[in-house]
């Protein structure tokens, strides 16, 4: 979710408070696994019977890998791992995930024994519209024999408990008419069995994805609640089936609402254009690096308001290789 605050005016929680948390670091070591990987593959209606060891996996798979073994005895009310081991016990208590950009250096090849270096960069308490909000930033690397391979910048926000006014309400934006047409578009069902497939690939025990009492009653959504992740691996996959194997480079993305349970989604983006040129994708200002060769690609709701938005960033079409495959 999106919880761009309207002020920058700091909450009764400063910065201060969790000047200990910044710089802390958290090592954890997996294995690019064969299983996990045709798991993915059947997620993304691809033939997992391509995928065998030695073989590249598609650059944001890697955000399946890693994954806490947190034993029950710390798991906190809502699922997470409870706050305090790694990330700052920030006293508020909604933990949402909402965005990501991300370098793709080297391919993650499967049968690889990987390594990943989690490093707190930012804690930024702010006051927006919802209340008190503290945003997260987590620096991640991933390397195979000391050659990094992946590297993100994760946000997460913490927020208040919903009050009577504020809850099951909506934050995401009216889909932006500025924007290029897009050049492709699908939709897509949110249904129980992708939910569970995805929570149970990913390890992830949040109770809003699967306990709708819980997401109702305790977090104040209308039922069980799309993961934000899933919500950029299904959009992601969509953009890269139209780039003939081209090679991501580049990925940031923004959440900007959730969506439920039941819920049809669009998923539409542009075709990649050159650095600088005109066309669709092409002039915006995207913080990419330059040289590559960008695309747009967004989620809207039923009600056809942006719920995530995308930015990929593609190596030149004259170049060779590509890290997916």
């Amino acid at each position: 979710m999106d919880m761009s605050p309207d002020t920058s005016t700091a909450t009764t929680t400063s910065a201060h408070d969790y000047a200990e948390w910044l710089g802390r670091t958290e090592t954890r070591d997996d294995e690019i696994g064969l299983t996990l990987a045709r798991r993915a593959a059947v997620l993304s209606d691809l033939d997992p019977m391509a995928y065998r060891r030695g073989s590249a996996i598609p650059p944001h798979w890697y955000s399946m890998f890693f994954t806490p073994n947190v034993p029950a005895a710390r798991i906190g009310h809502d699922g997470h791992p409870a706050k305090g081991d790694f990330l700052p016990p920030i006293a508020l208590p909604r933990r949402m995930f909402v965005g990501r950009e991300v370098s793709f250096l080297h391919p993650l090849r499967i049968g690889a024994e990987a390594v990943k270096t989690s490093r707190i960069t930012a804690i930024t308490p702010k006051t927006g519209r919802s209340g008190s909000l503290v945003f997260v930033q987590v620096t991640h690397t991933i390397s195979v024999d000391g050659q990094d391979a992946v590297i993100e910048k994760q946000n997460v926000v913490y927020r208040e408990a919903p009050s009577s006014s504020t809850a099951g309400a909506s934050s995401a934006a009216a889909a932006d008419p500025s924007l290029p047409p897009a050049a492709w578009r699908e939709q897509r069902l949110i249904d129980p069995v992708l939910l569970f497939r995805y929570s149970a690939l990913t390890w992830n025990s949040h109770r809003i994805h699967y306990d709708a009492d819980y997401a109702r009653d305790q977090e104040g959504y209308r039922g069980c609640v799309m993961n934000g992740a899933l919500t950029l691996h299904l959009l992601i996959d969509a953009a890269l089936r139209r780039v003939n194997g081209r090679s991501l480079r580049r990925l940031e993305a923004r959440l900007s609402s959730p969506l439920f349970l039941g819920d049809t989604m669009t998923l539409e983006g542009t075709e990649p254009a050159p650095d600088g040129e005109t066309g669709p994708g092409a002039g915006l200002d995207t913080g990419l690096d330059a040289g590559l060769d960008t695309a747009q690609a967004r989620v809207l709701d039923p009600q056809g308001r942006i719920a995530a938005q995308i930015t990929l960033g593609y190596a030149p079409a004259a170049e060779l290789g590509h890290v997916a495959r």
